[in-house]
């Protein structure tokens, strides 16, 4: 079995500057814009414990922003699930991480990630 620890350094910065698009939209008043871009730094770090689950936060303090309940609910049950899936490498594949999708529900993911994902992903 794999185990999923610690994100590469240079995934990373693809999933921190996500997060980075994501506070800019957020802060400009673009909350479509800010939503996309979590949803894409979910599917960069849903196989990584700690960033999975700052994800899935990020995620349940923008359903509370935008009063959400279905959306807050939905973080709530995936932030007690999703960090001990990603540290078993257990995901669904491109999962954009919101209520909206089934939890467990492999999605296609956007091509330009798809790219930067193998470039990174681990050889066992």
């Amino acid at each position: 079995m794999k185990f999923n620890t610690t994100i590469p350094i240079g995934l990373r910065a693809f999933y921190l500057d996500e997060l980075n698009l994501y506070r800019s939209s957020l802060h400009s008043g673009n909350s479509s814009q800010a939503w996309h871009h979590l949803e894409r730094s979910h599917i960069l770090g849903q196989s990584y414990p700690l960033e999975h689950t700052y994800t899935h936060w990020s995620m349940l303090k923008f359903g509370l922003r935008q009063r959400n309940t279905k959306e807050v609910l939905g973080q709530v049950l995936r932030l007690l699930v999703g960090g001990w899936k990603s540290f078993i490498d257990h995901v669904p594949i491109g999962n954009t991480g919101g209520s909206d999708v089934p939890p467990l529900k492999r999605m296609e993911m956007p091509e330009d990630i798809a790219k930067i994902l193998n470039k990174y992903r681990k050889t066992q």
